[in-house]
């Protein structure tokens, strides 16, 4: 089996402004929109693809654990200090300051729209 990243997949109350989230703190680039059956936008940010889909109170409800999976996902980035300012400057929301999680690893995580959990780090020489 040879399995290749592809894309997340995320659900929101309003697709459209969890996109611009993405874009105006982060900067992705939408990349694409589907307008039929439940709308979607595409953004491309750091080699990732995020499709985002609006979703009903009944989609973001669901009993049977579909919606119910993702933990966070994350981003490397170089000059961790330096991005971390840059978000403060934008009001972006920190739910775990920069911090070593373990030697060469540095992290924190940042509250994306609806509550969305994105881990940013930074790998380097132990």
């Amino acid at each position: 089996m040879n399995l290749t990243y592809d894309h997340i997949h995320l659900r929101t109350a309003d697709h459209e402004a969890a996109a611009q989230w993405f874009v105006d703190m982060l900067g992705g680039a939408i990349t694409g929109r589907i307008t039929t059956g439940k709308p979607r936008v595409d953004v491309k940010l750091g080699g990732a693809t995020i499709l985002i889909t609006q979703a009903d109170a009944s989609d973001l409800a669901a009993p049977d654990g579909l919606n119910h999976g993702i933990d966070h996902f994350g981003f490397a980035v170089k000059g961790l200090d330096g991005v971390v300012a840059e978000l403060k400057s934008k009001g972006v929301v920190f739910t775990m300051e920069p911090n070593e999680a373990r030697p060469g690893i540095h992290i924190c995580f940042i509250k994306g729209p609806e509550n969305i959990s994105i881990e940013l780090l930074e790998r380097s020489a132990a």
